[in-house]
């Protein structure tokens, strides 16, 4: 977001294309422990668990957002 509200448009890109990186391979462990769980690998649950859980959430969701607010930069550059 930084970057776009800089004029940046470029470097905006690059980011969040480097937060879709980090973000399939946190999507990729969580996978792989619910197919663990689903097999029948029960994980221990713990407060840590769920609060790993809360922040990969997060993490997605303001993602989409600065995505949003990266193109609506590039729309006010535009004009």
């Amino acid at each position: 977001i930084k970057a776009a509200k800089e004029k940046d448009c470029k470097e905006a890109e690059l980011k969040l294309t480097e937060a879709d990186r980090f973000l399939a391979q946190a999507h990729n462990a969580q996978t792989d422990m619910l197919t663990k769980e689903a097999n029948g690998e029960h994980a221990q649950m713990c407060l840590l668990m769920v609060h790993a859980q809360d922040h990969v959430m997060t993490a997605i969701t303001f993602r989409d957002l600065a995505g949003e607010i990266v193109e609506l930069y590039k729309r006010i550059e535009d004009k």
